[in-house]
């Protein structure tokens, strides 16, 4: 049976797709059938694995609607291994037509359960907001990656996504776990990066994952070419780093 994990942080930009698109990447180099669903209006994940996101015509959004079923939507990409469920933009506009449909917050589990058996691992990249889209995602999922950015305003909020991840546990999924906080963009040089790793690491120990990901120009590159960084350049940092998780993932779920 498969597990599922959603990547989620309501903060912007502090690297939930390119841990989405490059922790995927990696479980599937290391043989683990991967899917990632792209959960995001913004179809970040869906362009970096290469996919046009104007030609998408069924994904996320018809996934959640239940016009499709979750086999319709799947496509393959290049990244050995990996296959993904698209997003578009026109998955802004699910929030709002969800929000009078009964028990809304588990469309994705519906849509997505059976899956489990096909694959090793599903990856969720969830949206910037603590919205219906980032509910269904939690909802759905075994357990959440929670990437922190080494900068000064790391901590700010992340009080608010745990009391959120409480709150689903309580009333929607008992049984999602966090799988852990992961450290991203980590510049060694300089002292508030080492100050936001000590204080992350003083709060949370043992639900802080070992593997830091560093800040790597490389690693910013790989998704204008439309590739993970295991396809762009593979003896990268970034590529070590996001191996090192991936290794990391599959031994804690052994």
């Amino acid at each position: 049976m498969g597990k599922i994990i959603a990547i989620a942080n309501q903060k912007g930009g502090v690297g939930k797709t390119t841990t989405s698109v490059n922790l995927a990447a990696s479980l599937g180099v290391l043989e683990k059938k991967v899917l990632l669903i792209d959960a995001d209006p913004q179809a970040n994940a869906t362009s970096g694995l290469g996919i046009d996101v104007e030609t998408i015509e069924i994904g996320t959004y018809q996934l959640l609607e239940h016009t499709t079923s979750a086999e319709e939507c799947i496509m393959s990409t290049d990244s050995p291994n990996v296959d993904i469920i698209p997003a578009h933009i026109d998955l802004v506009a699910i929030e709002i037509e969800l929000v009078d449909k009964d028990e809304r917050e588990y469309m994705l589990k519906k849509a997505i359960s059976h899956l489990k058996s096909s694959y090793d691992y599903i990856l969720i990249d969830c949206a910037p907001s603590l919205g219906l889209l980032t509910l269904n995602a939690l909802t759905a999922s075994d357990s959440v990656i929670i990437p922190i950015q080494c900068e000064y305003f790391a901590l700010e909020g992340l009080g608010k996504l745990l009391n959120t991840v409480k709150s689903v546990q309580k009333i929607h999924n008992q049984n999602l776990d966090i799988e852990g906080m992961l450290l991203t963009m980590y510049d060694q040089r300089l002292r508030l990066s080492n100050q936001v790793v000590e204080e992350v690491q003083k709060h949370f120990s043992d639900m802080v994952f070992e593997t830091i990901i560093q800040r790597n120009v490389r690693l910013g590159e790989a998704p204008s070419y439309g590739e993970s960084i295991i396809n762009y350049d593979v003896s990268s940092k970034g590529a070590t780093n996001y191996l090192s998780l991936a290794k990391e993932i599959i031994k804690k779920n052994g």
